[in-house]
């Protein structure tokens, strides 16, 4: 059985900013920097710091290395700050590209998954 933890926003989350609750995942080894747990419960703002976009996937990203990573190798989640090559991110099981990749406005109850498919030989 696996752990699972809760995390919320470190903006804080009022009425005037409503949260989005979010379940993410990660594993094929992605859940070694991110406390050895495969699953996360989080809150996040339903809209970014500048209170003038909708919270999108690129907001989650960084904001899972700077609040949930607690390992220091971020260049084996990011490269250039978008999600590395070789990590699969399903939004809702389908694949982010189809969705609009980092452009993705979260929604309530959005299942957000990366899977590494790395390998060391």
């Amino acid at each position: 059985m696996t752990a699972a933890s809760t995390a919320t926003a470190a903006p804080a989350v009022s009425a005037e900013r409503p949260s989005i609750p979010l379940c993410v995942e990660f594993t094929g080894g992605l859940e070694l920097l991110f406390s050895k747990t495969r699953q996360h419960r989080i809150l996040l703002p339903s809209v970014d710091p500048s209170g003038q976009q909708p919270t999108t996937i690129a907001y989650l990203i960084h904001w899972l290395c700077n609040n949930l990573m607690t390992d220091d190798r971020r260049e084996m989640f990011i490269l250039d700050d978008c999600v590395r090559p070789g990590i699969l991110v399903l939004i809702n099981d389908a694949d982010w590209e189809l969705e609009g990749e980092e452009g993705y406005e979260l929604r309530e109850g959005d299942s957000i998954v990366f899977v590494s498919t790395l390998h060391g030989g």
